[in-house]
């Protein structure tokens, strides 16, 4: 496809180029939003994670002035924290006067202050309120020469929007409906009987064959539709030379249409980087969307105002003066021009975005104060004491695993490291009896090797036998459902089985769900299986199955050393992948693990625990100063965080010592179990009665189909800490912070804190912006209730048949009820433990990072080996 077109023939722009090359445009434009995968894969992912190299409050100005979403937590969530203690005052007015100090306001500071210090007060009446004040308009009249000089130039917005704001009926409405429409034909994966015709061709090619046959479009607008240019990049230029969109303005109007449904945008992007087949799609995306609108609004065009500026804007500048400034409108007389300027330059610039900025900071601040003061109380009241660990369990650094592990280490003389959960390898799973594979790693990589589950073949067969009969009434099911004829008599056929299944969840969930899952573990009756850890040779279009020699050295090399186990090896080591059970629920996958796209890590505990026995790779590692003693067992389990239970999955042969270890662990997972459960089960809303027995409460919401909020997941997420498990193993930290072991002593060039900042914190940064967005903006960037929710094309979910695919997380998630957010709204806190010297290293050859720190996306604090603490932003 040519998507370089010659210009000067055809149009003549303001700024006229040689060429214009729409692969540079939609490529940079698709910045504002993010690629969006299927829902069974969901992954955590940051919505501005192309924006990073703007300061967020420069994204919060042009996501609100071009789709009027704000992405700072509203007045309510910040007075229910201010409630809470969670802000400081002292913070808030050091935030202020920082900002003052960067300000020339020609003003006197004490009036800039008052003014200030009145507007950030919560709770008060708004200036539209007061916009009849007698004399308002006549004063704004006056000072309306004034607007060029304060009033910055807002974003562009499409021109169906623009159309609605002067009275235009509902097009902006009826274009996204249209575009909803065909892109949920074009990308269904499962739901449809019967598929969209000719979708191998790509959208653009299947739209245009289809469009002029579309019965909800009129005669006049398929007639417009009927000759359409071949290839899409030649219908995009068409349709924006047809709009007389201006070049300088072009990139800004691909991101208005990409922001106005940025869900199926985002989908469109995501399928466009799956394979080189579809790379164009986004272009495709675009030449719909925008060719469609031109044919929509083509009756309403020029549209009577170009640019159109909020007529009110000098009406609430001036009203605000009133309410916080302490001055009336006869007062605007007596004033020079000069101290008018001064004073609607001031109501501008702190207005509502700022003031939430300021907020969010002191909030941020308090907790960043009130973890530091948490660490270092405990780090001077508590002497350490050396015992050697009966056994080492190695957890994912998800927030989740540190209340249990915090209850595990005070039952015995247990010692647990946090790492990242895929544990290093880059592998697709193949689980046995499964046609399919997976990825088990975070999206943001690619598998590099595959590794099956393996039965010699009689078993297999007899298994997979056993499979298939189990899933044949699904099959069956589903067949019928889709068929004219068979479907009048499904009810019938299906009802008896069908209501008493729904009468037993309805009203006995955990133990109906316990039974069927009972049965079905029995009959299928899975043996033990083999890992092919071993390479075998495969065609170049497939993935190494297995390892190599030194491979197998190498990731295990690679694995203890981010964890922080080089020495000191306990006769148990426990590698604790960690997954999620929930019925009926759509976000399950959000559950496994935040970043690995719904994979559960158990398989990748048990690969790893299974290279750390072999002999031949202890051998090789002992040669490096790596010495695993001989009656050193490593094991595989899996924490289950909806019922915070440890389920062991790979347990090899154990040496005496290991037995001794496994016996004690065993003894006290089920005490920590139910302590977990007690601390965590208090926090879901109706469900914390000291009545009711925690465990069994746990177990009945993981099998209640009608459940929506099984449990938390990562919500209140909010810090990052990398260091060693002693700097917080005596503190609550309330299952708010991911915990990555490190030690600075074992890191003299910083390539492991180099590696932890690029994976693990990154991955961390973006599950902590998917939880804030989708708690300050969820009818936007979240999924809204999740009761009227629908699953929609085997992709995702929407609210009713004609909404955006929703991107993010639904209200159950985040919210405590319709009126409290469960979830607190701030950015991740990352702190290091290691000299000052290493953090600025990292800062120094980490551009991407540093450029986080400094544009506000992500917070810095390190931890000296004194002790001392010190904030980077």
């Amino acid at each position: 496809m040519n998507t370089t077109l010659s210009l000067p023939e055809i149009v003549n722009w303001e700024t006229e180029p040689d060429y214009l090359d729409l692969n540079d445009l939609v490529k940079s434009a698709s910045k504002v939003i993010a690629p969006l995968g299927p829902i069974n894969t969901f992954a955590a992912r940051n919505p501005w994670v192309g924006l990073e190299g703007q300061p967020f409050e420069q994204v919060a100005r042009r996501i609100k002035a071009t789709c009027d979403v704000e992405i700072y937590p509203n007045d309510s969530i910040f007075l229910s924290a201010w409630k809470r203690g969670e802000i400081n005052q002292d913070f808030l007015e050091k935030e202020l006067q920082k900002w003052l100090d960067s300000q020339y306001l020609d003003l006197p500071r004490e009036v800039a202050e008052r003014f200030c210090r009145a507007a950030l007060m919560l709770n008060k009446p708004t200036s539209k309120q007061q916009l009849t004040i007698p004399g308002l308009k006549s004063l704004a009249k006056k000072l309306s020469r004034f607007n060029s000089q304060i009033i910055e130039k807002h974003s562009v917005q499409t021109y169906s929007q623009r159309l609605e704001q002067l009275g235009g009926g509902m097009m902006a409405h009826d274009l996204n409906r249209h575009v909803i429409k065909w892109c949920k034909l074009f990308l269904d994966e499962s739901q449809a009987v019967w598929s969209m015709p000719n979708r191998e061709e790509g959208f653009y090619h299947t739209w245009r064959g289809l469009v002029q046959h579309d019965p909800a479009l009129s005669h006049t607008i398929r007639k417009q539709l009927n000759d359409l240019p071949k290839e899409s990049d030649e219908a995009l230029l068409e349709a924006l030379l047809a709009l007389e969109i201006p070049y300088s303005e072009i990139q800004d109007y691909l991101k208005a249409h990409l922001l106005a449904l940025p869900g199926w945008a985002g989908m469109m992007l995501w399928r466009s980087h799956q394979s080189t087949q579809e790379n164009s799609l986004l272009t495709d995306y675009l030449a719909v969307r925008i060719y469609m609108e031109w044919a929509l609004i083509k009756p309403h065009l020029p549209l009577t105002e170009q640019r159109t500026e909020d007529k009110g804007l000098l009406e609430s500048l001036i009203v605000a003066w009133v309410q916080w400034g302490n001055l009336p409108i006869n007062a605007w007389s007596k004033l020079s021009s000069a101290e008018r300027k001064a004073r609607l330059t001031l109501a501008y610039r702190f207005d509502k975005i700022l003031r939430n900025q300021l907020w969010l900071e002191a909030w941020e601040k308090t907790y960043e104060d009130q973890l530091m003061k948490m660490i270092t109380l405990k780090q001077h009241t508590t002497a350490e004491i050396e015992r050697p660990a009966l056994a080492q369990l190695v957890f994912c650094i998800d927030v989740r695993s540190e209340p249990f592990r915090r209850k595990l280490e005070k039952e015995g003389p247990f010692e647990t490291f946090g790492t990242a959960g895929f544990f290093g390898l880059p592998i697709e799973t193949n689980e046995l009896g499964s046609k399919h594979s997976h990825n088990s790693l975070p999206v943001m990589f690619n598998p590099q090797f595959k590794v099956k589950e393996t039965l010699p073949e009689f078993e297999l067969n007899q298994y997979q036998q056993r499979q298939q009969a189990a899933n044949s009434l699904s099959c069956t099911f589903k067949t019928m459902k889709h068929n004219m004829l068979s479907s009048m008599v499904l009810p019938e056929i299906s009802g008896p089985w069908l209501s008493m299944q729904t009468l037993a969840r309805s009203f006995v969930p955990r133990r109906a769900g316990l039974v069927f899952r009972k049965l079905r573990e029995t009959w299928l009756h899975k043996p033990s299986t083999e890992l092919s850890l071993d390479h075998v040779l495969t065609s170049e279009m497939e993935l190494p199955l297995g390892f190599s020699e030194d491979e197998k050295v190498h990731y295990v090399r690679q694995a203890l050393k981010m964890m922080g186990l080089t020495d000191h090896f306990a006769p148990l080591v426990v590698i604790c992948g960690h997954g999620s059970h929930s019925t009926n629920n759509p976000y399950a996958s959000a559950l496994d693990c935040g970043a690995c796209g719904g994979a559960s890590s158990g398989f990748n505990a048990r690969i790893l625990a299974a290279l750390c026995n072999l002999p031949m790779v202890r051998q090789t590692l002992a040669s490096e100063g790596i010495s695993i003693p001989k009656e050193t067992v490593f094991a595989a389990a899996e924490h289950i965080t909806t019922l915070d239970e440890l389920h062991w999955l790979y347990v090899p042969e154990l040496s005496d010592a290991a037995q001794e270890s496994f016996n004690r662990v065993q003894a006290a997972l089920p005490k920590v179990s139910e302590e977990a459960n007690a601390e965590r089960i208090v926090q879901l809303p109706n469900l914390g009665s000291h009545h009711k027995n925690p465990k069994a409460e746990a177990q009945r919401i993981a099998e209640d189909w009608s459940e929506v909020r099984p449990e938390w997941g990562l919500a209140r997420n909010a810090a990052f800490i990398i260091g060693e498990r002693t700097l917080t193993q005596e503190c609550n930290l309330g299952g708010r912070v991911f915990l990555n072991n490190y030690n600075w002593k074992k890191d003299k060039n910083g390539a492991l804190l180099a590696n932890i900042i690029s994976g693990p914190a990154t991955v961390a940064q973006w599950i902590n912006l998917q939880y804030y967005a989708s708690t300050v903006a969820p009818h936007y960037y979240g999924s809204g209730n999740k009761t009227t929710q629908t699953v929609t094309a085997g992709l995702g979910v929407m609210q009713g048949n004609a909404s955006d695919l929703l991107s993010g997380l639904p209200w159950q998630s985040v919210m405590q009820s319709d009126q409290e957010a469960y979830h607190d709204p701030l950015r991740l806190l990352v702190v290091i433990q290691a000299p000052r010297e290493y953090v600025k290293r990292l800062l120094d050859n980490d551009h991407a990072f540093l450029q986080k720190v400094q544009n506000g996306w992500i917070r810095l604090a390190s931890i000296d080996p004194e002790g001392n603490w010190e904030s980077w932003s």
